[in-house]
Order: C-alpha cells, then sequence, then structure tokens
C-alpha cells in the first residue's frame, strides 16, 4: 500500500489488518474465529441459570480483532454452528433449544458485542489505547449481560434475572475486559516491532 493511499484510508486498525486480505484469508481468519469461540466455550464454571465460561473475552477480542463486520460474521457463523448441532457452545452444548432457553438472550447479544467492541476499534479503541481498549472490552460485557439478562427477566423475573443472570457476572466481566485489553495491546505490540534484518 503506497503511503497517498495509507493516508486517504487512515492507518490500518487492527494488527491483523485482515480488512486488507483477500476474501481467501478472511474466511480462513473466519474459520480460526469460529474455532477459538468454540474453544473459549469450554472454560466454564457452571452456574444455574447461565454458565460462566470465556466466550465473551473470545467474543469481545475477535470483535476488536476482526473489526465489526468480521467479527459480527465470525460470531454469528460460530452461533450457526452450534444451531446446527456442532458441539461448540458452552460446555460442548449444541442445539437449537439453547436459543430458547435461558441463555438465549446472551447468545444473540454475542454478534452485537462483538459489532460494537469492533466499531470502537475501529475508531481507535484499541490495542494502541489500552485504556480505551479496556473500556471497550467493558461495554462489550455490559452489552451482552444488559441484553441477555432482558431475556431472561422475560423468563424469571426482573429481580431473579438480576440477581442470577447479571450480578454474578461482573467481577467476571471486569477481569476478562482487562484480559481481552491487555491481550489486544499484545497483539498490537508486536505488529510494531521492527523486523530483524
Amino acid at each position: 500500500m503506497t503511503d497517498i493511499a495509507l493516508a486517504v484510508r487512515g492507518p490500518s486498525f487492527s494488527p491483523l489488518r485482515l480488512q486488507d486480505r483477500s476474501l481467501g484469508w478472511q474466511a480462513g481468519a473466519v474459520v480460526l474465529g469460529t474455532l477459538f469461540l468454540a474453544l473459549s466455550s469450554y472454560i466454564e464454571v457452571p452456574m444455574v441459570p447461565v454458565p460462566v465460561t470465556m466466550q465473551t473475552f473470545a467474543v469481545t477480542l475477535v470483535g476488536a480483532l476482526y473489526g465489526w463486520r468480521l467479527g459480527a460474521l465470525t460470531i454469528t457463523a460460530w452461533l450457526v454452528e452450534g444451531a446446527a448441532g456442532f458441539p461448540v457452545l458452552a460446555g460442548g452444548a449444541a442445539g437449537v433449544q439453547h436459543f430458547v432457553g435461558p441463555t438465549g438472550g446472551y447468545l444473540f447479544a454475542f454478534p452485537i458485542t462483538g459489532a460494537l467492541v469492533g466499531c470502537l476499534a475501529e475508531r481507535g479503541w484499541n490495542g494502541s489505547r489500552v485504556v480505551l481498549a479496556f473500556v471497550a472490552m467493558l461495554l462489550g460485557n455490559l452489552a451482552c449481560l444488559a441484553l441477555g439478562t432482558a431475556w431472561l427477566a422475560a423468563m424469571i423475573g426482573v429481580e431473579k434475572a438480576v440477581t442470577f443472570g447479571f450480578l454474578p457476572f461482573i467481577v467476571g466481566g471486569l477481569l476478562k475486559s482487562g484480559l481481552a485489553a491487555a491481550t489486544l495491546k499484545l497483539f498490537s505490540s508486536n505488529r510494531a516491532k521492527p523486523a530483524n534484518p
């Protein structure tokens, strides 16, 4: 890319630079992203009615690294895999029943969460500004919790939904946001290092 083109478009927001890659590269990134999301689903602390997993860590990181369009597409592809019966959801779960049960709101919130974080990353809330990256991850986690809790409230009532579907996940959301921002910073730092001659 020439300096003039870079000046017109602005610097790449992502250390992966997927927006500059071919369609084949992007398709490969979607496959790898769904694998990463599936693996994050197996890291689980069982809770009722919604388990604690590393899914929101993975969702926010995919959004930040892939950008809002490709990030939301990747997350949606992963959810389609889960609905189709592939064991990629929390603890290896699969099937459409998870999309209509207590976890449904969180699942439907994931592409929105990834798109939100990706949109903020494209606007500079990324690894080069780690505090803003943390805030972006935190906003993503909050959006996921709010949407998931609203869904849960329609099933079990507002008070129980907040007690069991929101409050227990606040500390985890803070920790996962910090971890995701630090991981994004590592990606950005490695990208900034000059290659050895």
